[in-house]
């Protein structure tokens, strides 16, 4: 099942929750310090069902984001499962263009910004605590949600080439991500890790193997 081309089957339901649980299992190690800042903030000052409840929210709001980015994935994985299926010859283009755009995202001041902020959960807390109102924690939730999307949009594309639900993949991404954003040298691996992933798109002009869930498609 994981190294299908596109989504597999998958309807959207379905996929939008193998994807949220997905995210979870990949991100909670990294996202942990700022959760559990973010949640003993709130246990100062709240008990029982209301603090359990905001941080529910606080978990809910990063959830979203992610899942928003998820239906963004499902419909890129219609069109790359169509363009395999009409034109099997171009898949191996498609997985080159794929690791090269990641790879040279990794090098990006964007992908630096949203690294720093990844990184620094105790400066992430002093901006949070200027927000009020109700939903403060499901938009607490959401704004540190949406920079770890910025931060690993481009090692999650690459899952397009090498099987979205593929285990062994997953797992290695999510050490990557740990790594960049708990490691004191985090910054660097993700520039080791763009000129990485450059060199496996250069490695897919002669060699497609590298890619598995395109190489299925073309076989298939």
């Amino acid at each position: 099942m994981g190294i299908g081309p596109g989504t597999m089957g998958m309807s959207l339901p379905l996929f939008v929750g193998m994807w949220v649980a997905m995210m979870i299992a990949m991100m909670f190690p990294s996202v942990a310090p700022v959760a559990v800042l973010w949640a003993r903030s709130i246990a100062k000052r709240t008990a029982g069902a209301e603090r359990a409840l905001r941080i529910g929210s606080f978990a809910a709001g990063y959830l979203v984001a992610w899942a928003a980015f998820g239906l963004l994935a499902f419909a890129a994985l219609l069109g790359v499962q169509r363009l395999v299926e009409v034109a099997p010859a171009d898949a191996k283009w498609l997985g080159v263009g794929i690791f090269a755009a990641a790879g040279l995202y990794q090098l990006t001041p964007i992908k630096d910004a949203c690294l720093r902020h990844c990184r620094s959960p105790m400066a992430q807390l002093l901006h949070y605590a200027a927000y009020g109102g109700r939903t403060r924690d499901f938009r607490v939730g959401i704004h540190h949600g949406l920079y770890c999307v910025g931060c690993c949009w481009g090692l999650m594309a690459v899952l397009v080439a090498v099987g979205v639900m593929n285990v062994p993949a997953m797992a290695g991404l999510a050490a990557v991500i740990f790594l960049e954003k708990l490691w004191r040298r985090g910054q660097l691996m993700s520039r080791v890790v763009g000129l990485a992933f450059l060199a496996i798109a250069g490695i897919a002009v002669f060699y497609p193997g590298v890619l598995p869930a395109l190489r299925s498609a073309r076989m298939s």
